[in-house]
């Protein structure tokens, strides 16, 4: 694939590997089942409250992926307001869901700012993901120089704050990726990376599911908002496969990182399913 005029170097590795037969099929079936959820007879007129329900199931997912797991009711009434956000009263559980319902419900809000002000969008998530688990002063920045984390160590050592730095370059530029390159391969990689590099001091995995789910409303592959991305996750062969195949990210291999992107691909079709779920709840008004 030769380099178009203007296209950044970054860029055009993205495209080669968008053009890796089995990225392409995972996209294109990722296309595919967002299309026909589309089509969903709910989402003519109460595009808005399957797209909340969405976040309340992607919340509860999202948070079960980092081992904090509660009725999916209960994580509705923290959407709603009617369990707190917030307090010394949380136990770790608690907060753990907390912020994956602040950073769910504010990837709506950073869907249009990912791509033109991505450190902005990357600092608005985990100042909504680690409130109440970092101090107030480590919240929405990236780690600096003698700033740890422990988080996922089955990956690895976190990269030090000089290497967070560069990465996060790399990141923007990812985000920044002209639309020719398919959502999916953005959305996936951008998950990956903020998983496995930890920019963060905690609440890392939290902002990276909040982050794909962002990128796949904010560049059209689901303009609903009514996939459930980190439901589809958890579908796909269970919460050990899904940090399996972090780690095979984490090993830098092409194997590594076309397998996870098969993930991806197949999380987006689950969570298509999920989202027709939503649908289908909302259309005959069992949501809660």
């Amino acid at each position: 694939m030769s380099t178009r005029p203007g296209t950044h170097p970054a860029h055009t590795a993205l495209l080669r590997l968008a053009a890796d037969p089995a990225v392409a099929d995972a996209a294109q079936q990722a296309r595919d089942a967002c299309a026909q959820l589309r089509w969903h007879q709910a989402l003519r007129r109460r595009i808005p409250e399957a797209a909340a329900e969405s976040r309340v199931r992607g919340a509860h997912a999202s948070a079960a992926l980092d081992g904090a797991e509660l009725p999916v009711d209960l994580v509705r009434a923290m959407v709603v307001g009617v369990r707190e956000l917030s307090g010394a009263d949380l136990d770790p559980v608690d907060k753990v869901v907390a912020g994956a319902v602040r950073a769910t419900a504010e990837s709506e809000h950073v869907a249009t700012l990912v791509a033109s002000a991505p450190l902005q969008a990357l600092a608005r998530l985990h100042v909504a993901a680690a409130t109440g688990l970092v101090p107030a002063e480590q919240l929405g920045r990236p780690r600096q120089a003698g700033e740890g984390c422990t988080e996922a160590r089955d990956l690895g050592p976190a990269p030090d704050a000089a290497e967070v730095a560069d990465r996060l370059g790399s990141l923007v530029l990812m985000l920044q990726a002209p639309s020719d390159v398919p959502a999916l391969v953005v959305a996936g990689l951008a998950h990956a990376e903020v998983a496995v590099l930890r920019p963060f001091t905690a609440g890392n995995a939290l902002v990276a599911r909040a982050l794909e789910r962002a990128i796949i409303v904010g560049r059209g592959l689901d303009a609903t908002g009514v996939v459930v991305p980190e439901a589809g996750h958890r579908r796909v062969a269970g919460d050990l496969a899904y940090r399996a195949a972090l780690g095979g990210y984490a090993s830098g291999s092409v194997r590594g990182v076309v397998g996870w992107l098969e993930r991806c691909g197949r999380a987006v079709v689950a969570g298509a399913a999920a989202g027709t779920e939503v649908a289908d709840a909302v259309l005959v008004g069992r949501t809660s």
